[in-house]
C-alpha cells in the first residue's frame, strides 16, 4: 500500500466510511471490529472522529477510537500489516487495545472474550413500537436508567439521527401497560442481504423480569428483517450473563468468540 492515506472524518463527512463498511458487511456475522451501526451509534457525539484509510483513493479500512480501543474493519484482502503500521500513530500509551486489527508484538486477550451472537429472520411477536421524535425523551430515559455511566441525551439522540448513519437506524421502545418506558433497542441496517446489528439494548431496572427487553430486541430484529437484513448480530462480553441470556431467549445463537489485541505489558 504505497499510497495508503488516513483521513480523519467529522460526523457529517462519514458517508464514505459508512458506505464502505456496508459493502464489507457479510450476510452472516461480521468478522471485523466495526459494523456501520457501530459508527452510527458513535455519531451521537458531535466531536466524533472516524478514520478512513484509502489506497489510491479507494477505501481499504475504517475505524475509530472507542475509549482505549481502536476498532477497525478492513476491506477483504487489505494489507493489515501496512494498516497496523500506520495506526501506530493512533496507538499511544493508554490506547492499548485493538478490535479487528492485529498489531505485531501485541497478544490476543484470552481473559475477556466477546461473544458474537446471530439471529436468523423468522416470524415474531413483540410489544415493541417504533421510536419517533415524540418518543426521544423516553428512549433516552431507558438508556440512562439501564446504564449508570450513560451520557445519552435527547440532543445526542438528535445528533445520531441527523448524522449520515441516521437512515440506517431502527429503534424500538416497549412500554408497560401503564405507558411507562420499560425497554428499548437500536438496530442498524447495512443493506439488503447483509447482516444488521443490535447496538445498544437496555431495560429500565424498575421493569426487568417481564420480557420487555426481549420484546425490544425482537421488535428491532423484525424491523431489520423487513428492510431486507439477512441476519442480525449482537456482540457482548461473555461475562455479561444477563445479556447473553436475554439474547438467547430472543433466539440468538453464539457463533464466535472475539478477542481484542492487547499491547504487551499493558
Amino acid at each position: 500500500m504505497s499510497s495508503l492515506a488516513r483521513h480523519h472524518l467529522a460526523p457529517d463527512e462519514t458517508g464514505p466510511a459508512l458506505r464502505a463498511l456496508s459493502e464489507w458487511t457479510p450476510a452472516d456475522v461480521p468478522g471485523g471490529g466495526l459494523h456501520p451501526g457501530d459508527v452510527g451509534w458513535y455519531l451521537r457525539f458531535d466531536d466524533a472522529t472516524v478514520f478512513l484509510w484509502t489506497d489510491e483513493g479507494a477505501p481499504v479500512a475504517a475505524g475509530f477510537l472507542d475509549g482505549p480501543v481502536l476498532r477497525v474493519t478492513a476491506a477483504p484482502g487489505a494489507d493489515l500489516g501496512a494498516l497496523a503500521a500506520d495506526a501506530g500513530e493512533l496507538l499511544q500509551r493508554g490506547n492499548d487495545r485493538t478490535d479487528g486489527l492485529p498489531v505485531p508484538g501485541w497478544t490476543l486477550d484470552r481473559d475477556e472474550p466477546w461473544l458474537a451472537l446471530s439471529w436468523t429472520p423468522r416470524p415474531v411477536s413483540s410489544r415493541a413500537e417504533p421510536v419517533d421524535e415524540a418518543d426521544a425523551a423516553d428512549r433516552v430515559l431507558v438508556q440512562r436508567s439501564a446504564f449508570a455511566a450513560s451520557t445519552f441525551t435527547v440532543e445526542r439522540w438528535h445528533a445520531m439521527k441527523r448524522s449520515p448513519a441516521g437512515e440506517l437506524a431502527v429503534e424500538a421502545l416497549v412500554r408497560t401497560p401503564a405507558g411507562e418506558p420499560a425497554a428499548a433497542a437500536t438496530g442498524w441496517f447495512a443493506g439488503a442481504g447483509r447482516c444488521g446489528l443490535l447496538e445498544p439494548v437496555g431495560a429500565h431496572p424498575d421493569h426487568r423480569g417481564h420480557g420487555y427487553g426481549r420484546d425490544a430486541v425482537l421488535g428491532v430484529c423484525a424491523a431489520l428483517a423487513r428492510r431486507g437484513a439477512s441476519a442480525v448480530a449482537v456482540v457482548t462480553r461473555s461475562s455479561n450473563e444477563a445479556a447473553v441470556a436475554l439474547y438467547r431467549s430472543a433466539g440468538f445463537t453464539v457463533v464466535r468468540e472475539n478477542h481484542d489485541w492487547v499491547r504487551a505489558g499493558s
